[in-house]
């Protein structure tokens, strides 16, 4: 019942920008933390971004400075705006979330993945 769902990516030129956006639907009592990861082929899985239920953010030190993530309780969506992107950033970009479904504990959710290129 629970899902995740993320636009926005696509191809971009190196040092160009893209925003990110996942949205969560269903049956939700709550959602605690918020984040992006991101899958290279060949790479495992790794932590880009993160927000806490009261605003608390957590970069990757290769993305610090460059990536912003915010959320927007209402829409019950979190956004990943990405500046000055280079060809090592090309990757899946995977939305996740701890939520819990009515009625039950938390859980961790991923959304299906969008990719992200990054290529002149």
């Amino acid at each position: 019942q629970v899902q995740l769902v993320e636009s926005g990516g696509g191809l971009v030129q190196p040092g160009g920008s893209l925003r990110l956006s996942c949205a969560a639907s269903g049956s939700i009592f709550s959602i605690f933390n918020m984040g992006w990861h991101r899958q290279a082929p060949g790479k495992s899985r790794e932590l880009v971004a993160s927000i806490t239920n009261g605003g608390a953010t957590t970069y990757a030190g290769s993305v610090r400075g460059r990536f912003t993530i915010s959320k927007d309780n209402a829409k019950k969506t979190v956004y990943l705006q990405m500046n000055s992107l280079n060809p090592e950033d090309t990757a899946v970009y995977y939305c996740n979330a701890d939520i819990s479904p009515s009625g039950y504990a938390p859980y961790n959710y991923w959304g299906q993945g969008t990719q992200v290129t990054v290529s002149s």
